[in-house]
């Protein structure tokens, strides 16, 4: 069994451990978490270690999935890039281009296994689409429209430290139009809705419409919104000149069950990186590049809503 800890117990931690309880292939060795009020809702009998240091001290993992919120990333991945561990950070690996170049350059320093955990990367419908797109069987590309719908906004702490709705939401599609169209993004125009709850956020609107060209000749759409009542929902369709396909991946009909199972065989996938395979899932140059095009929607975001 490949051990793994999970920096971070809140909720994408959890999530995490979820994930892995049904792996034949990797166990969660432990949980970092310095909160003891998050420590309390994980499961019981788990090793939690109140910092990064203190884990590895007591039990060292073969790798660790940083799962802690965005703003952290960053530091985490310094800090274990040094000890010599073996690195799956969740999205975005830093809340800026900055601070993911910064923490590029510790990985690289320290030549260490890193992945970046862009999960749609191994959801299997979308991996056939992407290896389809890229074998030319869809046609040249007219449009990549992806979908991304929360059942209800973030807490305002979350969405003042996370780089906004451009970067928390934004880059996992970014990140899907650049894997499946393979074609570089330029967002061109962009449109934020008024409508607001009392949870409103000063600069974060709770939805957001943009509409990008890409290198390749194709447009793409992306719908990000804070807000869906039914459920999460995620969604990606595909306009191509020999045929059209549209996937809901994630959805209220299903619940969660093909988001555990993507994270589930992207840490496999990392597993399998850390013992020598190609890495599968998405690397630092990805992060940064998803991170590139959400500072460009941010800075038009500002703009607009002066």
């Amino acid at each position: 069994m490949f051990r793994i800890a999970v920096v971070g117990g809140g909720r994408m931690g959890r999530v995490h451990v979820r994930a892995l309880a049904d792996s034949a292939r990797l166990q969660v060795s432990s949980v970092v978490e310095p909160s003891e009020q998050a420590a309390a809702t994980l499961p019981t009998g788990m090793p939690v270690y109140a910092s990064v240091a203190a884990m590895l001290d007591a039990d060292r993992p073969d790798g660790v999935i940083i799962a802690a919120p965005s703003g952290y990333h960053a530091d985490l991945v310094a800090e274990l890039a040094a000890a010599g561990v073996s690195i799956l950070c969740e999205k975005p690996c830093g809340v800026t281009v900055a601070e993911t170049t910064a923490a590029a350059a510790h990985v690289t320093a320290a030549q260490v296994p890193f992945q970046v955990g862009y999960w749609r990367r191994f959801v299997p419908e979308l991996v056939d689409l992407q290896r389809r797109i890229a074998d030319g069987s869809v046609g040249e590309l007219y449009l990549v429209s992806c979908w991304q719908w929360d059942q209800e906004p973030a807490s305002a702490q979350f969405r003042t430290t996370s780089g906004g709705i451009c970067v928390d939401m934004g880059v996992h599609e970014f990140d899907q139009i650049r894997w499946l169209s393979g074609q570089e993004i330029d967002v061109l125009h962009l449109v934020a809705p008024t409508a607001e709850s009392d949870q409103a956020v000063a600069g974060d609107p709770e939805s957001l419409q943009l509409l990008a060209s890409l290198s390749g000749g194709a447009a793409a759409s992306v719908s990000l919104g804070r807000r869906y009542p039914p459920g999460d929902m995620a969604r990606v369709e595909v306009f191509g000149m020999n045929g059209a396909e549209a996937h809901e991946f994630l959805s209220p009909a299903t619940g969660e069950a093909s988001f555990l199972a993507a994270i589930r065989e992207q840490s496999e996938s990392f597993a399998r990186y850390v013992g020598g395979a190609a890495r599968q899932g998405a690397s630092i140059d990805d992060a940064i590049a998803a991170l590139t095009v959400a500072e460009q929607a941010a800075a038009q975001l500002r703009d607009l809503l002066a």
